[in-house]
């Protein structure tokens, strides 16, 4: 695992914050992947206004990355140059008013489902089928078993680069496919999600099954990222993994898995680059095989081992 320092002083530009800077901090053991070089700067904001402040004073030309808790993503081994940002607890609050939840982005999605389940209501089961936290749900319009976030988004609210606040209907973010179009650099802070009325038995079955489905299929004990590939238009990525001969295949310490061929595992001592070439060569052999080019599901971002991009 590469776990290159950066040498300059970005912290020394940075506006005075409530929150916290830390500097070449880790990101390897808060992946899911479990790999990956450091963060030049982590901040995590004080609260809402911290973050807003922050944006609206930090030198423009800084980058400035958001991390939830890494479900979703592949940070190279070179690292994250700039500014990252993990929404702490006070971004992770979700209550009930009446059938809706009030979230904040940093909450995660299980948790969703979990309220929804407490107020009897209905229609978000499948959160508790998702990896990851709101704001990502947000990013790629993230769903599980038939349903998706767009099904139940009344508004979110983002903030800008420049520290401008969005609020934002569901019309307005071009939500497909694992897609959103909300720009890039906006970041979520928050969601109201629409529940109906229900049986709580009849909702927390339903979240078992969810469960239940996700273990038998998934490889969810092991260091992995997801879903690795989109499915294309009328396919299933997995069979097309399958298909081209890919179940079991290695590099280094990654591994797709046997379990299920749309995700790939770090095995021990997988490096984010065998797992980002593994998935290349998976693409490669599909596309020999189908004629079909797979899409990347999960984020991969970074500077790949000695820093150049």
């Amino acid at each position: 695992m590469n776990q290159q320092a950066f040498s300059n002083d970005l912290i020394a530009r940075l506006p005075e914050v409530r929150g916290r800077y830390s500097e070449n901090a880790s990101l390897a053991n808060v992946t899911w992947f479990r790999v990956g070089g450091p963060a030049e700067v982590l901040f995590k904001p004080a609260d809402r206004d911290d973050l807003i402040h922050f944006l609206s004073e930090k030198p423009a030309d800084v980058p400035v990355t958001v991390l939830g808790v890494g479900s979703n993503l592949l940070v190279r081994d070179g690292g994250l140059p700039g500014v990252v940002i993990r929404l702490g607890r006070l971004f992770a609050s979700v209550e009930a008013e009446g059938e809706r939840l009030v979230c904040g982005a940093g909450v995660l999605d299980v948790n969703i489902a979990e309220m929804a389940r407490r107020e009897s209501l209905t229609g978000l089961e499948f959160f508790c089928g998702i990896p990851g936290t709101l704001g990502g749900a947000l990013r790629m319009n993230a769903g599980a078993y038939q349903r998706e976030l767009k099904d139940v988004l009344l508004a979110a609210e983002a903030v800008t680069q420049e520290g401008e606040v969005k609020a934002l209907d569901p019309e307005s973010m071009g939500l497909s496919y694992r897609h959103s179009s909300v720009p890039e650099d906006w970041i979520f802070t928050g969601a109201v999600l629409q529940g109906q009325r229900g049986d709580t038995e009849e909702i927390a079955r339903r979240m078992e099954e969810v469960r239940t489905a996700r273990g038998d299929s998934q490889p969810v004990r092991s260091r992995t990222g997801g879903s690795t590939f989109k499915n294309p238009p009328g396919e299933k990525a997995w069979q097309l993994i399958d298909r081209a001969g890919c179940r079991g295949l290695a590099r280094g310490g990654a591994q797709v898995s046997e379990q299920h061929c749309n995700f790939l595992i770090n095995t021990g001592s997988a490096t984010a680059d065998d797992l980002e070439s593994l998935g290349e060569e998976v693409r490669r052999r599909v596309h020999e095989e189908s004629g079909i080019m797979l899409e990347w599901e999960i984020r991969r971002i970074g500077l790949p081992a000695g820093g150049e991009s």
